[in-house]
Order: structure tokens, then C-alpha cells, then sequence
């Protein structure tokens, strides 16, 4: 009888479903949070940001790291092409609002031209039902600074006026590059807004 029980627990925990990544028609769940454009802090509010246009939503592990650092580079880049789509870029990681100031404003990063947020407590990040890892013990970043905060799972959301999700991009289950994120969502606005 015992191995029975334990036959029917071990099947109802196989059963349980995998926490994944909000979907494509999920509605994208609000947030507040500190962020920093060029250098300079502010208040980032989504529904605000959504009153303008779409927004892309990209949450990556940590900031002055290789994948990362091309992402931003790469979103830099391509910052008046979505401007031109209506489209507001926002940033996200558990870096503390400090690192995002530096790396906001660096012109090999972010270049001033988008702002990052500090989710530091991992709950905008959890919302969108996103893993957090803890890193390495005494990893450290291209400066050479130990990285003290946990990393979130790279994935881009594309999030329309009515705060419905248009696209999730994903590394860990599609398999897309950082900057192919950016590509890809950039190529998701235009197509939205016709621009």
C-alpha cells in the first residue's frame, strides 16, 4: 500500500505544471520600479509608458556582462528606429539602481538612450513568472566587480496599448540571441504600427 501512495505522489508532482514564462495574450502584469536613463534616476511606470505606444519589456541577468552588454548595445543602436515605431524600450534586472546608473549611461551599453530598472527583489520578475538564479560564488563582471545579486532569465516581451502581451522571446526555450531579442521585437513594432 505504502508503494502505491508513493507511486500516485510521485505521478501527481510530475503533473504539476511547470512554472514558464508569461504567453503570448496574457496580460502583461503592471509595474512601477527605479530606473535610470543616462545616468539619472526616475520612477518608470508601465501603464504609463503603454499610454504612448507599445512597449518592449526586456529582462536580463546583469548588466557589464557579455550577453547582456550586447543586448543593450544593440538596443542603443536601434533606439530611433523604435522611436520611429512608437515603441518605448525598458530594461529590466536585479542590479542595484547604482550599477544601472553607470551602465545607462555608458556609451558602449545603453549609451544614454533607453532607460534599465531595478527589480533588486526579483517580484517584477516573478510576475511575469520568470526564474531567478544565483550566481557563481565570486563571479565577476567585464570590470572585474563581484556580481552580489541573483540573475533573472533572459526574455523580451512586446506589450501592447491594452496591455495584452504581442510576443515573448525567450534564449532558455527559443533558443534566440540577446541581440536577435532585439531584431525580432523591433521587427514585432514596426509590423504593429506600420512604421
Amino acid at each position: 500500500m505504502k508503494k502505491l501512495f508513493a507511486s500516485f505522489a510521485l505521478t501527481a508532482l510530475v503533473a504539476l505544471p511547470v512554472l514558464a514564462a508569461l504567453n503570448v495574450g496574457d496580460k502583461a502584469p503592471d509595474f512601477s520600479a527605479q530606473a535610470s536613463l543616462a545616468g539619472k534616476q526616475f520612477t518608470f511606470s508601465l501603464s504609463d509608458a503603454l499610454k504612448k505606444g507599445p512597449v518592449v519589456v526586456y529582462f536580463y541577468p546583469s548588466a557589464y556582462t557579455g550577453g547582456c552588454d550586447l543586448e543593450a548595445h544593440t538596443f542603443a543602436e536601434q533606439k530611433d528606429k523604435f522611436d520611429a515605431a512608437g515603441a518605448t524600450i525598458i530594461g529590466v534586472s536585479a542590479d542595484s539602481i547604482a550599477r544601472l546608473d553607470q551602465f545607462s549611461a555608458d556609451p558602449l551599453y545603453c549609451a544614454g538612450k533607453f532607460p534599465v530598472a531595478s527589480d533588486a527583489d526579483g517580484k517584477i520578475a516573478a510576475s511575469y513568472n520568470l526564474t531567478t538564479n544565483v550566481p557563481k560564488p565570486g563571479m565577476t563582471d567585464v570590470q572585474g566587480a563581484v556580481i552580489d545579486h541573483n540573475f533573472i532569465e533572459r526574455e523580451t516581451f512586446v506589450i501592447g496599448k491594452d496591455h495584452k502581451i504581442i510576443a515573448a522571446l525567450s534564449t532558455k526555450t527559443d533558443g534566440i540571441k540577446p541581440d536577435a531579442h532585439v531584431m525580432k521585437s523591433l521587427e514585432i513594432v514596426q509590423q504593429l504600427t506600420g512604421k
